[in-house]
């Protein structure tokens, strides 16, 4: 059983002003995942839950060992309980990792609609995956996980649960194959690496293999969501505080990664490709966008394209932010259709159980067409998932 005085008290029920869709949550898979889940050849290599020494349960696959299986699962947590180490399952809240136990922390928090992120033994992405030597292998884990995303969070819960999965990027056909299975039956999101070839992939002008992978997406209307951290982390300096550091500049990441597949030009070429930038908030991206116009003005850098380059931007690219007080009011220079809201539950940045209050100090002076937007229409209209009636705030 799990120490009682690792948690907090469990959270009233908060009053729900906003109907909120969470478009960066995380999920951290459970030591059942890829149970029954691969062909009998494949099922003894699946990774599993082994117990450490130190007491500390952790990913084992193919010889190494993956320990941040809770790390950075501290909803309910006590502040002072955390520390930078595995987490058991019983020393996590069960929304972390149960799909039932998630909808009751979503519903102590407002919050209508999840999306989520893979944990660990993936990667944001599925990197730990294709990385691996063996193709047969690899294959089988991104699809054994994204079968259990379906079938035990997304089909329990459709309403509540918006479904994304991982794919097969280190080959071209099998990532297309993956990602038109999913699309068929309802998923409406993959994450890939921000960068690419920072993981030992193509890079994006290797059109080769990218070219089929962006036209499946294309073609099942499946949005491209790029995930802070999934192709690595700020390059620290040697000596200096490396976890205040990739903290603070997720931000940059964002911006960094944003501007490459804008400049990879698949963006211009498709119009209807959609990219979805998570949890890089929104203080950049006004930057970015008199950035793009000023080297078109000014340099001529920018020409070349049809469209301007920060059009393209405003047509291709979704945003997400938790709150960006300072900065919410860039907005509409941004696109008031293009900004999204997010919890990051389970992580130590997430505004649970408080989002409907986060939202109502930063944001509450905004009209209440636009929160509507802010909070669900946007995040509803990109991944096509439905609204509850009413959609709030009420009003004009």
């Amino acid at each position: 059983m799990p120490d009682i005085d690792l948690f907090l008290p469990d959270p009233t029920p908060r009053d729900v002003k906003y109907t909120i869709i969470s478009v960066d949550d995380h999920v951290v898979e459970p030591a059942h995942t890829f149970e029954g889940r691969l062909p009998s050849g494949l099922q003894d290599r699946a990774p599993r839950i082994v117990e450490t020494p130190e007491g500390h349960q952790v990913w084992e696959f193919e010889g190494e060992r993956y320990t941040q299986v809770g790390m950075n699962a501290v909803a309910g947590r006590r502040p002072e309980t955390v520390k930078v180490e595995p987490f058991r399952f019983d020393q996590m809240r069960r929304g972390c990792w149960d799909v039932d136990a998630r909808v009751h922390d979503m519903d102590l928090n407002g919050v209508w609609a999840s999306l989520n992120f893979p944990s660990q033994i993936t990667g944001f992405c599925g990197r730990v995956f294709f990385a691996i030597p063996d193709r047969e292998l690899g294959l089988a884990c991104i699809r054994a996980w994204n079968d259990w995303l379906f079938d035990e969070w997304y089909s329990a819960h459709p309403d509540r649960i918006v479904p994304l999965g991982i794919t097969y990027l280190a080959d071209p056909q099998l990532a297309v194959d993956e990602i038109r299975r999913n699309a068929e039956r309802g998923f409406t999101s993959v994450t890939f690496p921000e960068r690419p070839h920072a993981i030992g992939l193509p890079s994006l002008w290797q059109r080769d293999h990218w070219d089929p992978i962006i036209q499946a997406c294309v073609d099942t209307d499946t949005v491209v969501s790029l995930h802070v951290g999934s192709s690595g982390l700020y390059p620290f300096p040697p000596g200096s505080p490396g976890m205040q550091l990739g903290a603070t500049l997720f931000g940059q990441l964002s911006l960094g990664a944003c501007a490459e597949w804008l400049w990879s030009g698949y963006p211009m070429k498709h119009a209807e490709l959609k990219i979805a930038m998570s949890e890089g908030g929104i203080g950049w991206v006004a930057m970015l966008i008199d950035r793009l116009d000023n080297i078109v003005d000014r340099s001529g850098y920018g020409l070349g394209w049809d469209l301007r380059p920060s059009e393209v931007l405003r047509r291709n690219f979704w945003f997400c932010t938790i709150d960006d007080p300072s900065t919410i009011d860039t907005r509409h220079r941004i696109g008031i259709d293009h900004i999204m809201v997010e919890v990051d539950y389970p992580h130590g940045d997430s505004t649970w159980p408080d989002t409907q209050l986060v939202i109502e100090k930063a944001w509450g002076h905004l009209p209440t067409a636009e929160l509507r937007k802010l909070c669900s229409e946007n995040a509803a209209a990109l991944y096509r998932h439905p609204l509850p009636e009413p959609v709030l705030p009420l009003g004009g």
